[in-house]
């Protein structure tokens, strides 16, 4: 009589031989994805995909940096003061930066873990329409507490949302087209500065139909990210991130979406893929990886850098319009000039596009931290208008290529199952810095002047040009699992 053989009565070697060869073969699907991915030329899909994804960092930029144009209308509209007996009072500037940062900080270090269990694209469209909410609601608000609860809101909305679209831009970029990807996010989130800026001079010294111009500046930038959402919504899933789902179906059919267009659009097949000697990552790692070698000094690195850099960059961008007025300009002309310096902000990484892969990533931020301390100095000792303007249209120059830089190197450093936590992390350590850094740019402002600001600002750009320039891993043209063997 035939006998039916069950999964029980099938001999242990028999077994383990089975899922030997189960597991090579889901390896091998893996690597294949990877190598895939890091083949496809420069097409107008691959440019289209970043461009949509550097849509959603322009409202981080538009917010962060409306921070600063808004403020003056915050304080001639009476919900915030100049100054205040206690820096850290409810209604003071300095509180209002810091709801910002205290949002972001949240989003980033408490959130990012959602892009990585639950996908790049889900996390990345529910953070969207999570900051266009809170954005709509602050600009109703008629109190500081009120303000800066709403502001807080949209921070942490904007905090998920750049750890996701950075992880997304590093895993979706072939390998030779990584840091122009990156330039590009920079370039078109940074188009949104001289706009916020005009609107902001513009608006602010108006009440239009009776209602305060710093609210319409935060409407504005609200309903553009509501059109940007509907804009995103065919953008794929990472396929990195689906394999280390073991998605790999998924992750196989994405890629072949991917394939398709691009070689249409290339007009001929598609180059081989490189042979991948090392394993593609098909299993969840944890996030206390990064707490160990070869993560940990990285970690270390990145995490000191995000934590003093930010206050050099925001204590700039963040406080122009006040480091103006305290030098005697006037409410109208500090906006104006403030203006005429934020042109500057999508022309550094435009402008560093074509240099983006041929440069180390490490020395490119070192030496944009050393020309940004220079600037600032320079800055600092400025008199007359035409000074002012110039020296800080290159300091906004410098500091775009500072944040290109460092946005490209910090999502490289990382595998793919932790990146967003890992970016989140480090990038984290930026927000928390720049909760605080408000009140140190607001008591350096107050006891010695717009001149202690710039001094400190370049200390801080000094200690992270040794820091990266001692520290930092060479990534330039490797493949990121290349990197993070």
């Amino acid at each position: 009589m035939k006998q039916t053989l069950t999964a029980d009565a099938i001999p242990e070697p028999a077994r383990t031989a089975s899922s030997v060869r189960a597991e090579s073969d889901r390896d091998s699907v893996a690597r294949d994805i990877v190598a895939r991915l890091d083949r496809l030329p420069a097409t107008r899909h691959i440019w289209t995909i970043v461009f949509l994804l550097s849509l959603g960092g322009s409202f981080e930029f538009y917010d962060l940096f409306m921070t600063g144009y808004i403020a003056p209308g915050l304080t001639e509209s009476g919900l915030f003061v100049k100054t205040s007996t206690s820096i850290f009072a409810m209604n003071s500037i300095a509180a209002f930066v810091a709801a910002t940062f205290i949002g972001l900080f949240i989003g980033t270090m408490g959130l990012g873990f959602l892009a990585d269990r639950f996908g790049r694209r889900k996390i990345f469209v529910i953070a969207l329409l999570g900051y266009t909410a809170a954005s709509v609601l602050m600009a109703f608000q008629h109190s500081a507490f009120e303000v800066n609860l709403f502001r807080l809101l949209a921070g942490i909305g904007l905090g998920i949302e750049m750890v996701t679209i950075n992880t997304y831009v590093a895993e979706l970029m072939p390998k030779n087209l990584r840091g122009r990807a990156f330039a590009i996010t920079q370039v078109v989130p940074y188009l949104a500065v001289p706009i916020v800026a005009l609107m902001s001079w513009w608006l602010v010294p108006q009440r239009p139909f009776g209602f305060d111009g710093w609210r319409w500046v935060v409407l504005a930038g609200a309903i553009g990210a509501a059109l940007i959402w509907i804009i995103r919504l065919g953008i794929p899933e990472s396929p990195r991130w689906l394999v280390t789902r073991g998605r790999l179906a998924e992750a196989e059919r994405v890629t072949m979406q991917i394939e398709q267009v691009v070689e249409r659009q290339y007009g001929r097949a598609l180059p081989t893929p490189a042979p991948y000697e090392h394993a593609a990552p098909t299993v969840e790692r944890r996030f206390r990886d990064i707490l160990k070698a070869p993560y940990l000094k990285r970690t270390i690195m990145m995490s000191l850098f995000n934590a003093v850099q930010v206050i050099g960059f925001y204590g700039f961008s963040n406080w122009v319009p006040s480091l103006l007025t305290s030098k005697g300009i006037g409410l109208v002309h500090s906006l104006q000039y403030s203006f005429l310096m934020s042109i500057a902000l999508p022309l550094g990484p435009a402008l560093f596009f074509f240099f983006a892969d041929r440069i180390e990533r490490k020395w490119s931020l070192v030496g944009a931290s050393g020309v940004a301390a220079a600037f600032g100095l320079a800055f600092a000792n400025q008199t007359g208008t035409v000074g002012l303007i110039v020296f800080g249209f290159c300091m906004n120059l410098a500091l775009t290529v500072l944040t290109y830089s460092f946005q490209t190197y910090q999502s490289e450093l990382y595998p793919t199952e932790v990146r967003a936590r890992a970016i989140g992390f480090v990038y984290s350590w930026s927000r928390l810095s720049a909760i605080f850094s408000g009140f140190i740019v607001a008591f350096c402002l107050r006891e010695f002047g717009a001149t202690g600001v710039f001094y400190m600002i370049t200390g801080c750009m000094v200690f992270v040009m040794l820091l990266i320039g001692i520290m930092g891993p060479r990534t330039k043209g490797l493949a990121l699992e290349d990197i993070n063997r």
